[in-house]
């Protein structure tokens, strides 16, 4: 049974891949500089730095190789980021057994972490590079086990995922990619009722029960753990913006990813499961399977209209336009929870005005 699609290539849309395309800006001549004094420690060498990956941010990964193996450089320049929050929450996820960088050197005023390696396929580029459904189920059942042992580690002074954040973060919906990625002006009675609606969703998610939430738990943040001696289950990556939130919003990261599409079936089977073991593990789920389908679907359709409005941006504000070839799954993911719901309907009626300025002005993705 086909329990996925994906888009045919990765080049643009997975973390992007190792390149043979010569680096010379500032930051990587710092790097080399700060390697140097390494290089014999860890038997490094410098020559062959290159480019591992880059992501949204303005961080971006080196790869070097070492006599037996390879170590990754994260570059995330102080002016606009802060490694502090990756280095606190990968002792904290270590410490809990969970499969992350190791930290081997740090110098975070420049910006600059030396991490263990975790292998070079995030789970995506596995998928659209050809998995089988038994192999790649193996994969999710792992990814599975980890988000349960992830939800247990202690959220305690991480920023809170609260009512009024989710409600702000909608904002990015109309913003951007309404007024800006569609051109389209809403009518007040439009805004009046997707205001209502947003409401009532951020209001709704915020009281289900909390638990440490990575934010981003879906197939390009989850390495193919080909070395299972570096630990168990999958590799678990770009986890600096965890929080303290809703229990539910994993689980919908990953089933509902926004970067390849799983039909409803495939959506429902490792819900189960995870509800299942989450259960068993004491994480706050609720007792009955049907109330946490309707949490985490409720928490699908917030974050996938904020990545709606984060894939705008990105597209326009940055020219990264290639985030445009995933907007139509992440649109059919807010079509199947909208449509299932009465009280969406009228972001329904808005979604369809939307695909048909979009139709009309010829988006290709």
């Amino acid at each position: 049974m086909t329990t996925f699609s994906a888009p045919s290539s990765p080049s643009n849309s997975a973390p992007a891949a190792t390149t043979d395309t010569p680096v010379t800006d500032s930051r990587y001549a710092l790097i080399q500089s700060w390697l140097a004094p390494l290089a014999e420690k860890y038997e490094m060498r410098i020559d062959s730095l290159r480019p591992a990956s880059s992501d949204a941010s303005f961080r971006r990964y080196f790869r070097v190789d070492t006599t037996t193996d390879s170590l990754i450089i994260m570059d995330a320049p102080p002016a606009h980021e802060d490694c502090r929050p990756f280095v606190d929450i990968a002792t904290r996820l270590n410490q809990a057994g969970l499969n992350v960088p190791k930290i081997l050197e740090a110098q975070a005023d420049q910006g600059l972490l030396l991490l263990s390696d975790l292998g070079h396929d995030t789970f995506y580029q596995r998928i659209v590079n050809g998995i089988d459904d038994a192999t790649l189920q193996v994969h999710y059942q792992g990814a599975l086990q980890a988000l349960v042992r992830m939800q247990q580690v202690p959220s305690t002074q991480l920023p809170v995922y609260d009512n009024a954040r989710l409600r702000e973060e909608l904002n990015l919906f109309p913003d951007w990619y309404v007024t800006r990625h569609c051109n389209s002006a809403m009518s007040d009675q439009e805004s009046q009722t997707l205001n209502s609606i947003f409401d009532m969703l951020s209001t709704r998610n915020a009281q289900q029960a909390t638990c440490f939430v990575h934010r981003d738990y879906h197939s390009p943040n989850l390495m193919i753990n080909d070395h299972p001696e570096n630990g168990a289950g999958p590799g678990v990556i770009d986890f600096q913006d965890a929080v303290c939130g809703p229990v539910s919003y994993d689980l919908a990261s990953l089933v509902m990813d926004a970067r390849t599409t799983w039909e409803e079936p495939q959506q429902l089977d490792w819900a189960i499961r995870y509800w299942e073991q989450a259960k068993k593990a004491g994480i706050p789920v609720p007792a009955d399977f049907a109330d946490f389908h309707v949490e985490y679907e409720w928490m699908g359709l917030q974050r996938n209209l904020r990545i709606l409005g984060v894939f705008a941006r990105l597209s326009i504000r940055d020219g990264k336009t290639h985030y445009q070839q995933h907007m139509p799954r992440v649109n059919a993911y807010v079509r199947q929870v909208a449509a299932r719901y009465n009280a969406f309907r009228p972001l329904l009626r808005l979604l369809d005005r939307l695909d048909n300025i979009e139709t009309k002005v010829g988006y290709t993705f």
